[in-house]
């Protein structure tokens, strides 16, 4: 190869493996949708700048120099922010040497960081990401105890690099799933999860475990003989107790889930989230009381299990009407199903007798409540000025299953919408008869 071609051939590599950088963008004539609750915007702009959102709503001018993408029929809308899901942990889900959700043969439980473990390159991000979702809160489900570790906020860009915040917060169950992990009975999931924080407790005391992060405990102090921990596990704690970490609680039961309220009682630092809460709507008013919020598991309408005898699919609009401040989540593989679930509580506000939310209260629980929750809300989740430029076009109502994703940006990048569904749809869209499919290209 001659040397011209080298150079030529250097740069191309070069500009391969440059990051992409954040443009000056505006976005027109479309119906804008900031995120925080409020009513659709027809004939709206929204201008990004330096990655984040410079303005956004009706008659705002287009700066001189900016990109601008005529989204003339089309909606604009915040990225979506999905809690709590597993994307990330695993390839393929029933093969376990590409699953990194179990870790119940190790010793350790609430000291695991899950964040080093999450690969950005899984077909399920890239998945999500073609279906709007740019933020999620991934947390581990099952280790051998009641504690699954702490959980990790990432963005969905193609960049590799998708930590925004690692041990975001602890992640407990309780219920059913956390009964079998504790030995088989819920009385025996309050003496754990009790002892544990007393554990923690007393290790903060003695001056043990200041970091939310176990690896830096090599100092702690000397614990008790009769210590049910491990000294990672209990520094893993501290934070949780002394309210620097966010307690993620997952309870479906309404019994659980006042339970889970009564342990503010006696540690009144829990800075406590609670999941899933299919029977929460009959403890609407404590958990309003509370100020807990709550990622709800939406939709869920049939008892199956004991601990969901009373789904209904107006749990979230009850909690919702009763002032508890609840998002959508726990999807999870499956986050870019949001739309779809904050559109059928749209629809239940016409059903007689159901209760959801209209619709900017529904968008606001995939986007900015979550977002809100995750103790991010002044970071993403909404199209307010200063937040990051995670934007979507969408080519109709985005809370409508006709509707589909035509441009996703995170941080004001744009990001490729290929992932291995659009490559075999693609491939086969006009089969050829009598063809055998062919052989992958590696």
């Amino acid at each position: 190869m001659k040397p011209r071609q080298l150079l030529l051939s250097a740069a191309a590599l070069l500009a391969l493996s440059a990051p992409a950088m954040a443009e000056d963008v505006a976005i027109t004539n479309a119906t804008v949708v900031i995120g925080d609750g409020s009513a659709p915007i027809p004939g709206g702009t929204v201008v990004l700048r330096g990655g984040k959102v410079l303005a956004a709503g009706a008659g705002v001018a287009v700066p001189a120099g900016a990109r601008t993408i005529d989204a003339s029929g089309k909606w604009v809308t915040p990225g979506l922010v999905v809690a709590v899901t597993d994307i990330g942990l695993f390839d393929v889900e029933g093969v376990e040497e590409s699953n990194d959700e179990r870790a119940d043969k190790g010793p350790f439980n609430a000291a695991l960081d899950l964040s080093p473990a999450i690969n950005p390159l899984a077909q399920h991000i890239a998945v999500s990401r073609a279906g709007g979702v740019t933020r999620a809160a991934v947390a581990p489900l099952r280790t051998g105890a009641i504690f699954g570790g702490q959980g990790a906020v990432i963005d969905l860009a193609s960049d590799g690099q998708p930590i925004t915040q690692a041990r975001a917060f602890q992640y407990v169950e309780l219920g059913e799933a956390g009964a079998r992990s504790a030995g088989g009975s819920r009385a025996a999931v309050h003496a754990v999860l009790r002892n544990a924080f007393m554990e923690a407790r007393e290790l903060a005391r003695r001056g043990g475990g200041q970091g939310a992060d176990p690896r830096l405990q090599d100092a702690a102090p000397e614990r008790p003989g009769d210590a049910l921990l491990t000294r990672f596990d209990a520094a893993a704690l501290v934070p949780v107790v002394t309210g620097r970490q966010p307690l993620y609680v997952r309870a479906e039961r309404a019994a659980d889930l006042r339970m889970a309220l009564a342990l503010k009682a006696d540690f009144p630092a829990l800075k406590m989230v609670l999941i899933g809460a299919t029977e929460g709507w009959m403890v609407a008013k404590e958990l309003a009381a509370s100020g807990v919020p709550v990622l709800a598991t939406p939709l869920n309408d049939l008892p199956a299990n004991f601990e969901q005898l009373a789904a209904t699919q107006s749990n979230v609009g009850r909690m919702a009407a009763a002032g508890v401040r609840v998002g959508l989540g726990a999807f999870g593989d499956q986050p870019r199903y949001a739309p779809q679930y904050a559109g059928n509580l749209v629809s239940l506000t016409k059903v007689p007798g159901a209760s959801g939310l209209d619709w900017g209260r529904a968008f606001a629980a995939i986007s900015s409540v979550p977002a809100a929750i995750l103790g991010m809300g002044d970071k993403f989740g909404s199209l307010k000025p200063g937040l990051a430029g995670d934007v979507v076009i969408w080519d109709g109502d985005p809370l409508e299953n006709t509707s589909g994703v035509v441009r996703v940006m995170i941080d004001g990048v744009e990001q490729s919408l290929v992932n291995h569904q659009t490559k075999l749809r693609d491939r086969y869209k006009v089969p050829t008869e009598g063809a055998l499919p062919k052989a992958y290209e590696w």
